[in-house]
């Protein structure tokens, strides 16, 4: 999907080489995965000459809420704290991002107090999920 953000519409073609500069992958199943992706409604396909060609069906800040709240359900049974519990403990998560979620909660609480907007409409607030190195953003 993030290659489709980032190249606004692709083939699979596009996408398999892309994910190639990274790792071996099979051509196969980069269209599998296209081809689910297209299915739950996460990608629109349009035939151009002899490909289609994809692109997203939402924003990619929108689609991610929703890709994570079917995580948590699927995984977590809907609590999303065994989920932040497992980020906060990964090893991975550097100082400043633990200080971000802290502030990100914190702005939260202030919020549903009525002190302030949520982190998410604050200025220079995280939108989504924290920020990944980009080797993990892959």
């Amino acid at each position: 999907m993030k290659i489709v953000w980032r190249l606004g519409q692709s083939t699979v073609r596009d996408v398999y080489e892309a994910l190639r500069e990274r790792r071996q992958i099979a051509y196969t199943t980069v269209m599998t995965m296209m081809k689910i992706l297209e299915e739950k409604g996460h990608l629109k396909k349009r035939q151009v000459e002899r490909a289609y060609v994809y692109r997203p069906t939402q924003p990619e800040q929108r689609m991610m809420r929703s890709m994570v709240r079917e995580f948590v359900d699927r995984v977590f049974d809907g609590s999303a704290r065994p989920l932040l519990v497992q980020l906060v403990k990964d090893p991975r998560l550097t100082e400043k991002e633990r200080r971000e979620i802290a502030r990100l909660l914190s702005d939260r609480a202030d919020a549903e107090r009525g002190e302030g907007a949520p982190a998410s409409e604050a200025p220079g607030g995280m939108q989504g999920s924290p920020p990944r190195r980009a080797k993990e953003a892959e």
